[in-house]
């Protein structure tokens, strides 16, 4: 395969063909995600919990996420490489440009931040300096103390505002948008308004791409999975199988199948 670059998701869109993201934290399983095809690595703040045994995003240090994005680089020949800004990357305007070029400089291709349409100069003054963004609307896990719990976001009154905040990010210079646990049809209501690739997790089947943590996909995620979580291993010999059968399930629409969905 040629490398994956953010013009290759752009593509993929106007061709109305999905493209499949998955979490990874390792040389090793970045080498297998590699041979199964899967476009985006996403070096996911999601490591605190799954790795570290956090019980929230918010310990993960920069520190960490350059790390694992190092690792992940190693074992990476063609995907594209997405690092999440942990919490509290962007006290400043100086401090967020800085933090980027860090996760940069360690092998991303983009950086993900977290928040709303009060993103939207911080994603113009980041883009402008050569550096892409994901924004990541609805369910942040970073502001999970101040949301109250991990609850669906855009439901009712809340969707005509989540909807032109992704209209405002994606005009403010966004590359890609991110968006977790929204209803099915606010996750189609946005991919249809905005130019840039949309990726959803718990958004329904209609967004451009599709996430899963790599553990969850793996089924060894300890606890009771979330609703659009779906265990790939149960029909695979092997992870190799998994991520294959991962892959294949988004590009045809098999997944996410209603189950996995909110309404």
């Amino acid at each position: 395969m040629k490398p994956v670059t953010l013009s290759t998701l752009q593509s993929l869109k106007h061709a109305q063909e999905k493209f499949s993201v998955i979490t990874c934290y390792d040389a090793a399983f970045a080498s297998r995600i590699n041979d199964a095809g899967i476009e985006v690595i996403l070096v996911g703040d999601s490591l605190g919990m799954v790795l570290q045994g956090e019980d929230s995003t918010l310990p993960v240090t920069l520190e960490q996420m350059a790390y694992h994005t190092r690792c992940v680089k190693k074992g990476n020949r063609h995907s594209l490489i997405m690092a999440d800004l942990p919490f509290m990357s962007d006290p400043s305007l100086p401090a967020l440009l800085s933090n980027a070029a860090t996760l940069m400089r360690a092998g991303a291709h983009l950086v993900k931040i977290e928040g709303d349409a009060w993103l939207a100069p911080a994603i113009t003054e980041l883009t402008q300096r050569g550096i892409p963004v994901c924004a990541h609307l609805g369910l942040t896990p970073q502001t999970v103390n101040q949301m109250g719990g991990y609850k669906v976001q855009g439901r009712g009154e809340h969707a005509e505002a989540l909807l032109n905040a992704a209209k405002l990010l994606a005009q403010a210079g966004a590359s890609l948008l991110l968006l977790e646990c929204v209803p099915a049809s606010l996750g189609q209501a946005i991919t249809e308004a905005v130019d840039c690739p949309v990726i959803g997790i718990g958004a329904g089947p209609h967004t451009d791409a599709q996430v899963l943590v790599l553990y969850d996909l793996l089924g060894i995620t300890p606890g009771k999975p979330a609703r659009f979580v779906r265990n790939f291993m149960l029909d695979s010999g092997s992870v190799e199988g998994a991520l294959a059968a991962y892959h294949q399930a988004v590009k045809t629409g098999e997944y996410p199948a209603p189950e996995h969905c909110f309404e």
